[in-house]
């Protein structure tokens, strides 16, 4: 429970009162904390209105003394709750509004089951080293990716001894098979891809960018940590959620469009939210406090959401579905085998004394004056062709560039119009020829 002495000493922490004045001085020290700046007056001026309708709505909120849980003036306080919801909700891909169909329910639980039935009383998979720093997906609709690497991160961890950070940027731009980058996927289906891939890069080769571009398919060879399999636990089984809980991390669907999810801060999230899973989360562990249990959330919205990028959220509550529909889509990656062994560190390739490419590009020349090189760009494609516009590239295979038409071609245009020319003029030759020849043997012949 939270007392009144409680919020008060939220709001002197976070916001000096020697220093407010007024709501533009509560809007002003915002603004500086979370580095906000707008395009112009009005815009500043509609975003300051919509601060304060959430700070009537946090204030109120936390003046219930019977409130498990509290608001906060946090990074998304300048958005209506519509323009959250388009900004964060929309990366988890469900069937229908109430749940999900078979189509996604890809792995069933009997055959690859591994929970504990004597599960402790309370573990945080953060305190034995299995999970990586909070993380930030941005407006890019990819929290099943960071659901999804997340369980690989610990089950690793748990099977090997090491915390790799993982790529979400390779499944947002690789995945392609279900998946769609950033409108939105499933975790089976970032396992399948993973487990078809022989492995996923890290997140330091391939790092986030915070939108959907090209499949590098350098890094996307590049495996630096493997799983053998997945399973998904049954829909509302709360018992059988916890007891893979236990073994690791797990990947859960939940509804996180509601607007105190929006503004939570801390203490144990109860609700009200419906069971419209519209975003994926990560559950790292488990505890109680004064008789209420609860699970520990990672969540993909950086560490100025919640508890430093965490949520409590009530378990137990004799809701099958669980709060926000917890219970209905969990399922994890199942982890063997060995990883592959490391791969040389890339050796960029040198365009000159001061320019560089990485391995597997081509260094072509952007710029030349009286035939030297004086800027240079990186072709994606290995031991390709640069093109005599200095603006593309080709492949190997297709050698011929026509810039025209943009294309990349394996013969030239001209080469085939040549070649259709002679052959029609060998096809009307020979005609000729025949018809002499048989002129002639007429002639002898009489």
């Amino acid at each position: 429970m939270i007392h009144v002495s409680t919020i008060i000493l939220i709001f002197l922490f976070t916001f000096n009162p020697s220093f407010i004045s007024s709501s533009s001085d509560l809007f002003n020290q915002w603004c500086l904390k979370h580095n906000k700046s707008y395009s112009s007056h009005e815009e500043l001026i509609r975003r300051q209105n919509i601060f304060l309708e959430n700070y009537e709505y946090i204030m109120q909120h936390n003046s219930n003394l019977n409130a498990s849980y509290s608001l906060s003036l946090n990074a998304f306080a300048d958005l209506t709750h519509d323009e959250f919801k388009v900004a964060r909700i929309r990366g988890l891909s469900v069937v229908n509004g109430n749940g999900y169909g078979d189509v996604i329910r890809l792995n069933g639980w009997s055959s690859g089951f591994r929970g504990v039935k004597d599960v402790p009383k309370a573990l945080d998979w953060r305190e034995k080293g299995a999970v990586t720093n909070v993380k930030d997906q941005g407006s890019c609709g990819a929290c099943w990716a960071f659901s999804a690497t997340g369980a690989m991160e610990g089950i690793n961890q748990i099977v090997t001894g090491d915390l790799i950070s993982l790529s979400e940027q390779e499944l947002v731009d690789c995945d392609k098979s279900f998946n769609s980058g950033c409108d939105g996927g499933l975790m089976d289906y970032a396992y399948e891809f993973v487990i078809k891939n022989n492995g996923i890069d890290s997140e330091e080769d391939y790092p986030y960018t915070g939108k959907q571009t090209s499949c590098n398919k350098n890094k996307k060879k590049r495996n630096v940590v493997t799983i053998d399999g997945y399973t998904d636990i049954p829909e509302n089984n709360e018992d059988q959620l916890l007891q893979a809980v236990a073994v690791q991390p797990v990947s859960v669907g939940i509804c996180g469009s509601e607007r105190a999810f929006q503004l939570y801060s801390k203490g144990i999230f109860t609700g009200p939210c419906s069971t419209a899973l519209d975003h994926a989360v990560l559950i790292v562990g488990y505890d109680s406090k004064d008789g209420v249990d609860y699970w520990i959330i990672k969540n993909s919205w950086g560490t100025s959401w919640g508890m430093d990028g965490y949520m409590y959220m009530a378990r137990n509550t004799g809701d099958s579905n669980g709060i926000c529909g917890i219970n209905m889509l969990a399922s994890y990656p199942i982890k063997t085998s060995p990883n592959p062994k490391p791969t040389p560190t890339p050796q960029p390739v040198k365009c000159n004394l001061f320019s560089w490419c990485s391995e597997g590009e081509t260094c072509c020349c952007a710029t030349k004056v009286l035939g030297i090189c004086f800027k240079w760009k990186c072709c994606e494609l290995n031991a390709s062709i640069c093109c005599k516009d200095h603006r593309h590239c080709c492949p190997s295979d297709y050698p011929i560039c026509d810039s025209e038409r943009t294309l990349c071609l394996k013969v030239s245009f001209f080469l085939c119009v040549c070649v259709k020319i002679f052959l029609s003029s060998l096809i009307i030759w020979l005609l000729i020829l025949c018809s002499q020849t048989r002129m002639s043997f007429t002639s002898l012949t009489d």
